[in-house]
């Protein structure tokens, strides 16, 4: 892990096209199945949405924007990372950041995207449940998964 990682809260005039763009690029590969156009058509629901309305921390190396978590109470609305800095400690450093503030975490996570789930269940999250469309009624089947502080 980068040893001058720090995390601090979003800053919607500072943080916004930034974190959008990080959206973005790791969405493109980590959900091929959805699309570039679709994916590109969601963006200003992350902009203008999702972003704000939850507690956004952003994880960022040497000044820059390289990652960031968005909370709902105990449930992990968004977890992404810059692919250029990907494998490097950034998503588990924000995991253990939710975890810190909560003793149950969830999150939902397409079945398709094989990376996040493993990663998920290596850091402990377990499936709960699982259902065959995303939220916007797509045949993306989504696993909803729990992890509970030991």
């Amino acid at each position: 892990m980068s040893t001058n990682l720090t995390l601090r809260p979003f800053e919607a005039d500072r943080d916004t096209a930034r974190l959008s763009d990080i959206w973005l690029r790791a969405s493109v590969i980590a959900h091929p199945f959805i699309g570039d156009a679709t994916l590109r058509e969601q963006q200003p629901l992350m902009e203008d949405v999702y972003l704000p309305m939850a507690s956004t921390w952003v994880a960022e190396t040497d000044g820059q924007a390289v990652g960031f978590v968005c909370l709902l109470k105990s449930h992990i609305a968004a977890l992404f990372v810059d692919p250029a800095h990907q494998g490097q400690g950034i998503g588990r450093a924000l995991l253990d950041f939710a975890a810190s503030r909560h003793n149950v975490l969830t999150l939902e996570v397409y079945t398709d995207n094989t990376r996040a789930v493993a990663f998920y269940g290596r850091y402990g999250f377990t499936v709960e449940s699982r259902r065959e469309a995303d939220d916007q009624g797509q045949p993306y089947a989504n696993a909803r998964m729990v992890w509970v502080r030991a």
